[in-house]
């Protein structure tokens, strides 16, 4: 009982080493096969010389500044103005405009108004 099952065994080794022998004396070897086929992706065609311009975001600056409490009141009751008509507006929105609203004016209107503002020192007051 012992040797049939050995030969059944034996037999069928040889036979799976002679189709593997066989196939590698082939004369190309089969390329590996890809896990998964990726479906063809549709591309909408760009016209040659025109490509998408990428819109650059502006940078940023963060900055501190003195000014005197009645100016600086000014700038809530500005943001108020704004709320009345409803406009929700922050305070670096109400000082941007204002820089727009200067830079529209002539050169001697200019330096009449900042002739007009009082000069403080700069830096961060002192605690008292």
């Amino acid at each position: 009982m012992t040797t049939t099952k050995i030969a059944a065994k034996t037999s069928k080794k040889p036979g799976a080493k002679k189709a593997s022998a066989t196939s590698k004396a082939g004369a190309s070897p089969k390329p590996a096969k890809k896990a998964a086929v990726k479906p063809a992706i549709k591309s909408v065609p760009i016209e040659a010389g025109k490509k998408a311009k990428k819109e650059h975001k502006l940078k940023v600056v963060r900055d501190s500044f003195t000014m005197p409490q009645n100016e600086y009141q000014k700038i809530a009751e500005i943001k108020a103005a704004c709320l009345k008509a409803k406009v929700h507006v922050k305070k670096s929105e109400v000082l941007r405009a204002g820089l727009k609203v200067l830079s529209e004016l002539d050169p001697a209107r200019l330096t009449l108004v900042l002739k007009s503002l009082e000069k403080i020192k700069t830096g961060r007051p002192n605690k008292h």
